[in-house]
């Protein structure tokens, strides 16, 4: 099999890179490599900085109108590649079919959003702010943007989050895609010239953390977007924000899901099911741990582990898949190693995935559906992140001994109350720590004109990414005040000292 070997997308062209480096890209279903992506220089890496400080100018400039037209187009290209696209992103990622296909359409929906733009970016006038002075505000971008993607998202992060409102607002773009999984990033950057995105509005590039160490100091860096771990989200905020920059970084989750007695069984099983091990567990919005009331959690496990028992494990793009594979083997390794740590601690393993094998893909990076029982609270496997498909069960006396543990939790991402209580709902809703909360709904992402939310250690910055937040995020306020002479004023010699502005 003939191995692709990607460019970055610079100034509107795809380039060959002079590294002498590339990293493999794995197909995770067979564990073959399918393409190399570059490390590239940082050169290279400040030439597309630069394409994008030369774009600003003009782009900015480009009545906004005008800008999300490009969206519209994109918008209607992505719909038109859809099934192509799809296929690209289960081969590098590990997503089954229908998970690759949502990464996608989660791109549509913040691109929909971005195109109202226009009514979006209209300021704010007071008349007579004082006696003949007028005030108006306008949001104005602020130059050039880099965004740092992760890669159990190939579409939806830089494409989706990151892209949309940066450009519909007037600014550039330079993102680092996830060196594992490039592909469908750079498809889409296609995708956007061919709908008229001029040349150096969007780059892309692929590289090391040591090149992008660049779109934290480089002076015409404006702002950082950034999505992965909680080590290098601190990283990132600390040295991009000592830079003068602004910045916003999402981080790492262990969101929790708490099940009160009254939760009808099966459909609370089917959403946490769904919710733990879809897209394998590769995702920061997974339910990776349940708090179950113990007057119901025999139950609760007995259905857990019969549900996934029906789950079909198989290659991604196979249609009838329900859990791919994960993204690599050094991930899969990771997974097994947590596992293991679980074991050690002595939670109860009452499914184990660790020796999963499918048929004709014995190369895969697989790890099938895992769940632990009675985690207590001071196990690490129930408090860290573990990006996989691993589902682990506390069991607690009420309500108050369920929320209580959750909120100890470092992170708050978003957290999850099954129940049929109205008054329970509503006090979890109140006093949870988690940003983005779910009652009865096993991953409460919000949709794309509210903000994700994250809160605690899963987030640093000041502005959420998507909704009102990510429109101030890539915007700035500027005040214009305005007064205009009368015939008498003309020849005044005097002007109070607030200049009529009190």
């Amino acid at each position: 099999m003939k191995i692709e070997k990607l460019k970055p997308f610079i100034n509107g062209q795809f380039v060959e890179s002079t590294s002498s480096k590339y990293m493999d890209i794995y197909d995770p279903s067979t564990g073959e490599v399918i393409a190399q992506t570059p490390c590239c220089t940082k050169e290279e890496v400040e030439d597309a900085i630069a394409a994008a400080r030369t774009a600003f100018p003009t782009w900015s400039a480009t009545p906004c109108p005008r800008r999300v037209e490009v969206l519209y187009k994109f918008r209607d290209l992505i719909a038109l590649h859809l099934d192509e696209l799809t296929h690209m992103l289960t081969r590098e990622n590990g997503k089954n079919w229908e998970e690759a296909k949502g990464d996608l359409l989660k791109v549509k929906e913040p691109v929909e959003v971005a195109c109202g733009a226009p009514s979006l970016m209209m300021g704010e006038a007071l008349m007579n702010v004082t006696s003949s002075y007028d005030s108006t505000l306008y949001r104005e971008p602020l130059g050039v943007f880099a965004g740092i993607a992760p890669f159990n998202f190939p579409a939806m992060i830089p494409m989706g989050w990151m892209m949309p409102m940066c450009i519909a607002t007037g600014n550039t773009l330079v993102l680092k895609a996830a060196s594992m999984t490039p592909m469908t990033s750079l498809r889409l950057a296609a995708l956007l010239k061919e709908a008229g995105l001029p040349d150096g509005v969007v780059n892309i590039v692929t590289c090391s953390r040591n090149e992008a160490e660049l779109f934290l100091t480089h002076p015409d860096i404006r702002g950082v977007t950034f999505v992965g771990s909680t080590a290098i989200g601190r990283h990132v905020y600390a040295v991009a924000a000592a830079n003068g920059k602004r910045v916003q970084c999402l981080c790492e989750a262990k969101n929790h899901a708490l099940v009160l007695a009254d939760a009808p069984i099966t459909r609370t099983a089917a959403g946490i099911i769904n919710s733990a091990f879809g897209c394998a567990g590769e995702r920061c919005m997974a339910l990776p741990t349940i708090a179950v009331e113990e007057s119901i959690a025999d139950k609760m496990v007995e259905e857990l582990i019969r549900q996934a028992g029906t789950k079909k494990i198989g290659p991604a793009y196979d249609k009838s898949t329900d859990l791919g594979p994960v993204v690599t083997a050094a991930h899969k390794k990771w997974v097994l190693d947590w596992i293991e740590k679980g074991v050690q601690e002595g939670a109860k393993l009452v499914l184990d995935g660790r020796n999963v094998k499918v048929p004709g893909y014995e190369k895969g990076f697989y790890v099938g559906h895992t769940i632990f029982d009675h985690v207590r609270a001071d196990m690490i496997v129930g408090q860290q992140e573990i990006f996989g498909p691993v589902l682990c069960v506390k069991r607690v006396k009420n309500f108050e001994d369920g929320i209580t543990q959750m909120n100890v939790n470092e992170f708050a991402n978003g957290s999850v109350i099954f129940t049929q209580n109205g008054y329970f709902a509503r006090e979890f809703a109140r006093r949870t720590h988690g940003g983005m909360v779910g009652v009865n709904v096993g991953i409460p992402v919000p949709v794309g004109m509210f903000p994700f939310a994250g809160h605690k250690h899963s987030f640093f910055g000041d502005l959420h990414c998507l909704g009102k937040d990510g429109l101030r995020f890539y915007t700035e306020s500027k005040v214009v005040t305005a007064h205009w002479f009368t015939e008498d004023e003309k020849s005044a010699t005097r002007v109070s000292t607030w200049d009529g502005a009190l």
